[in-house]
């Protein structure tokens, strides 16, 4: 099923094998089968956040803005780096969520001139309803890994994250 010195971690990519090193056959399935789930994993999160983004009658970029604003308010500029939109765009998205009731703009009370985007408490419930299930599961699953274990899985999620975003800013560049 997978060559010996080069064999596809997905479709789009084989992987190739360091000179002089030599991959066993199990570790080259292994490997091949943890990008495989990597892959059926984002499919599956993508499956739940189109869920719930149609029942809160959001798109995926609406959705996905309100993600941000969970780790606290933020500033148009700082969601329009964060969501890669234009200025325009931001402020529409922001417009939109507010129409519905999902955000607040609030004026910085030092400074005038800034805006902080924060979720309404109506927003933050709603979320929780629907995410909070997944997250308490989550946690329990996470349970059944040792320290080590869990340790090693934050290394590669934050090592993934770290290329997908590398990935993302090369795929952007080439955008404009």
């Amino acid at each position: 099923m997978y060559p010996f010195y080069d064999f596809r971690v997905s479709r789009y990519s084989n992987l190739s094998i360091n000179e002089g090193y030599r991959m066993n056959r199990e570790r080259q399935v292994l490997i091949a089968e943890v990008g495989t789930a990597v892959q059926v994993y984002q499919r599956a999160t993508d499956g739940f956040d189109d869920a719930v983004g149609s029942l809160l009658g959001l798109n995926p970029t609406d959705l996905r803005c309100l993600d941000w604003l969970t780790s606290g308010p933020m500033t148009a500029g700082e969601l329009a780096t964060a969501t890669g939109l234009s200025s325009a765009a931001t402020t529409t998205l922001i417009d939109r969520l507010e129409d519905k009731g999902y955000v607040t703009r609030e004026r910085d009370g030092t400074d005038r001139r800034k805006v902080a985007i924060r979720l309404t408490s109506e927003a933050e419930t709603r979320l929780g309803e629907l995410y909070g299930p997944l997250a308490t599961e989550g946690g329990n699953l996470l349970e059944l890994f040792s320290d080590d274990e869990l340790a090693r899985i934050r290394t590669f999620l934050q090592q993934a994250t770290s290329l997908v975003e590398q990935h993302e800013l090369h795929v952007r560049s080439r955008q404009r």
